[in-house]
Formats: structure tokens, sequence, C-alpha cells
């Protein structure tokens, strides 16, 4: 997905993969999936899919602070 923001264009294509989770079934409309990514100048961003009734009922790109995704990687055991 490609998506700009600020004038900035954030590419899961082109970005760095960090991790990612997933959170109930597949298919399920609460079921959902973040990918955390990181561009070359270090700005991170979680990419986000899921059913109709979870967080992420479009397909999304979410800038994260650097706090925030400090957060997002203890909180999911990822060093």
């Amino acid at each position: 997905m490609k998506k700009t923001i600020n004038k900035k264009v954030y590419d899961t294509e082109k970005d760095t993969h960090i991790a990612e989770r997933f959170a109930g079934e597949f298919g399920t409309p609460s079921g959902f999936e973040e990918q955390l990514f990181v561009t070359k100048d270090k700005q991170h961003y979680i990419y986000g899919v899921g059913g109709s009734e979870s967080p992420y009922a479009e397909k999304t790109i979410a800038l994260l602070t650097d706090e925030e995704a400090a957060k997002w990687k203890a909180d999911n055991n990822i060093e």
C-alpha cells in the first residue's frame, strides 16, 4: 500500500518491514493484522488491515512516534 501523509510517501513495498501481529481469526469481522514498518529516515508506521468490525475496516497507514513504536515492539515482544 502506498499513502501520502504530510507530503511524504509511505510505501509498504519499499519501506522496511519490522514485524507483524494478528488478532482474532482470519476472515472474521473483528480480526485484523498490524505490520510495523520503518522508512529510510526512521519514521515508524503501522499498516493495518482487517475485518469490517476491526480497528482496520479499511486498509490504513498510521504514523507512530518513536515512543509509540517502542511500546508496540515491547507489547509484541519484538527486539
